[in-house]
């Protein structure tokens, strides 16, 4: 108990000393509710864990501004009992989300600066060298983008369904979508495809696109009914009702400031070679964000370790098969050699 009692009063003196603003330490594991204040904005930071000295492991989730902090929670949360996780909410996202806030300041670059603000909160506060980094979708390139560039403070990367090539990821879905349009003869599919066209896009043509991905079963295969999952939510305290819009208007101003950018990105050309294990996990019915694309890239990449696990589901995989993700997240960073108590001494 004393040692667990140190450790909390060192949190809160850690988190005040890098500029944060603690509100909930609590005595039964790591409960933290954080700002993270970095240049223009204060990022929201949550800390959970009942092993005060497990691993820490960054969640980073999708978009850009596409808050799943609140579904991380809900689905992934079994993950708090061996690793203490933090859930970020990216610049421009969930509770980071300022509408006043300059858009063109949502760049990648910017991205990767606050995440290293960020990292070191987590080693400083929890007394460890590296973080796990375990990113879906974007937030999945954007910990690649980490990894490289601060491999020091990283202890490996777990990419969940994970964004490898924008142009390319736009070219599969729409391959994909003519041909399962076709296979079934949906001509109201193909009328709507023919008004999309082909790729690069723009913010909206992408999300016409993606709703034809998602009745075709590339996003969620077997989708959760939407009003129950949000109530579930709400009952939960995970979120409140009125966040629901400004996370949708979070996540329209990221994409349409980052849209040029992210067309540009391609891991297969910016890293290609990384100094810590690697992990990815992939859903076998993901056309949102091509499965093969992730597992190309993966196999031709440079790393002292690496894991690829595929899983019955979608882009969603963590949701959607969150019992075998859950399950199958330490055991693959254990393969890689990557602990649960990881802590300095």
């Amino acid at each position: 108990m004393g040692l667990r009692m140190d450790r909390r009063m060192f949190i809160v003196t850690a988190l005040a000393a890098t500029g944060c603003s603690p509100t909930d330490v609590a005595a039964d594991g790591l409960v933290g509710r954080l700002r993270v204040r970095v240049p223009g904005a204060r990022l929201y930071l949550e800390i959970h864990g009942r092993r005060p000295r497990g691993q820490a492991l960054l969640w980073l989730h999708g978009g850009p501004g596409g808050c799943e902090r609140p579904l991380f929670r809900l689905y992934n949360r079994t993950l708090e009992d061996q690793f203490v996780v933090g859930y970020l909410d990216q610049r421009g996202a969930g509770k980071s989300y300022d509408p006043e806030a300059d858009p063109s300041h949502l760049t990648i670059g910017r991205h990767l600066d606050d995440l290293d603000v960020v990292v070191d909160v987590l080693r400083e506060s929890l007394e460890q060298d590296r973080v796990v980094l375990m990113g879906h979708s974007w937030g999945a390139a954007l910990g690649m983008l980490y990894l490289q560039r601060r491999p020091e403070k990283v202890a490996g990367v777990v990419g969940v369904a994970p964004l490898v090539a924008e142009l390319d990821r736009q070219r599969a879905q729409f391959s994909f979508v003519s041909g399962e349009a076709l296979r079934r003869r949906d001509r109201k599919a193909l009328a709507q495809l023919r008004r999309i066209g082909t790729p690069p896009y723009s913010v909206e043509r992408e999300r016409a696109m993606q709703g034809l991905v998602d009745r075709f079963g590339g996003f969620w295969r077997h989708a959760p009914n939407p009003l129950t999952l949000v109530a579930r939510g709400v009952g939960e305290g995970l979120l409140s009702p009125w966040e629901l819009k400004s996370m949708i208007a979070a996540n329209t101003a990221s994409l349409r400031a980052m849209n040029d950018e992210l067309l540009r990105l391609d891991l297969r050309r910016s890293v290609q070679s990384v100094e810590r294990p690697v992990v990815f996990m992939l859903g076998r019915h993901d056309r949102h964000v091509e499965a093969a694309l992730a597992a190309a890239y993966l196999e031709r990449l440079e790393a002292p370790a690496k894991r690829l696990a595929w899983f019955d589901a979608a882009h969603n995989l963590p949701f959607e098969a969150a019992r075998a993700f859950n399950a199958a997240a330490p055991r693959l960073l254990a393969e890689v050699g990557i602990g649960q108590d990881l802590s300095r001494p």
